[in-house]
């Protein structure tokens, strides 16, 4: 899919990239590639006690100070935030926008494979990963086509589950060996560190009710897109239990904070960010909240 240019770089893809499908269903997408990033990751010898690895909902697009070049690394998103109320001072973040999970082990553009951060050293290691791989970015722009000419109906799901099956349940299912595969390289990579796979939080109403045209997305549509991403969760929470790792609710903690809500008390930005974030992306509050949870799960004894 297309990756769109906005305030910090590219928005990524995905459901960790919504962003990019939304300024395409406004016509405004453009095209980007992964370059210009912070220095090469740690080698292991060097590695830092503290590594956050994920996609552009860990990295932070379009929130200030940005860092990282088109991996668009804010220096307030969750693993900065983490970093600070743990007190580790021995940290580095290479999550990156548009980060799937074979990201982990090739290059994105100039930026190191994200594992390759991880060593002996390392204690701590949160991921926020999974999103990208169900490639949720595309299906947004055509819900978002759609719901042109259908507001009122539900033209994504019909899309979706044409034929009896639910094309995205299928997609979810499909990414959960691939999520699996990520955590036992992180465990080979760095054998010592407590490791916390962190959710995705509250993008479309608890309710189900929408705010089309603003958030433009068909009624019946938006409980599909909010149950699709549960079931995500669900998958990733699934997965760190398999693999005896911690897991990172930020679902609760941001609802009713999400994409419909008035910019003051919006956490998750929509279609057009009235608050610095990239376009459906957390911004600072929602990555502030994140952070609650992340800490939260990392420190638990």
């Amino acid at each position: 899919m297309a990756h769109a240019h906005g305030r910090g770089g590219r928005y990524g893809k995905g459901l960790a990239a919504l962003g990019a499908a939304a300024a395409l269903a406004a016509g405004a997408a453009g095209t980007a590639t992964a370059e210009g990033a912070e220095g090469a990751a740690a080698t292991p010898s060097g590695s830092a006690r503290y590594v956050a690895l994920g996609d552009s909902y860990t990295s932070g697009p379009g929130i200030p100070e940005q860092t990282g070049g088109d991996c668009a690394r804010s220096s307030v998103n969750y693993p900065a935030l983490t970093a600070k109320a743990l007190h580790q001072t021995s940290f580095k973040d290479v999550s990156c926008s548009g980060a799937t999970t074979d990201d982990m082990w090739r290059a994105q553009g100039d930026n190191a494979p994200q594992l390759n951060a991880l060593g002996s050293n390392t204690r701590l290691v949160t991921l926020g990963i999974g999103g990208n791989d169900i490639g949720f970015g595309d299906i947004i722009g055509t819900c978002a086509q759609l719901s042109a000419t259908d507001p009122a109906g539900a033209p994504c799901r019909a899309k979706y589950t044409d034929g009896g099956t639910d094309q995205l349940t299928a997609r979810i299912a499909g990414a959960a060996p691939k999520v699996a595969e990520v955590l036992k390289g992180v465990h080979k990579r760095a054998p010592q560190a407590r490791v916390v796979l962190v959710g995705y939080p509250a993008i479309m109403p608890e309710d189900g009710t929408g705010c089309f045209p603003s958030v433009p997305i068909a009624a019946g549509d938006v409980p599909y897109l909010r149950d699709t991403e549960k079931k995500l969760n669900t998958m990733l929470q699934g997965e760190a239990r398999k693999a005896g790792v911690r897991f990172a609710d930020t679902y609760k903690p941001t609802l009713g904070h999400d994409v419909c809500k008035p910019a003051e008390n919006r956490w998750i930005e929509g279609a057009r960010p009235e608050n610095p974030a990239a376009p459906f992306h957390p911004n600072a509050k929602g990555e502030a909240a994140m952070a609650t949870a992340v800490t939260s799960a990392a420190g638990r004894r």
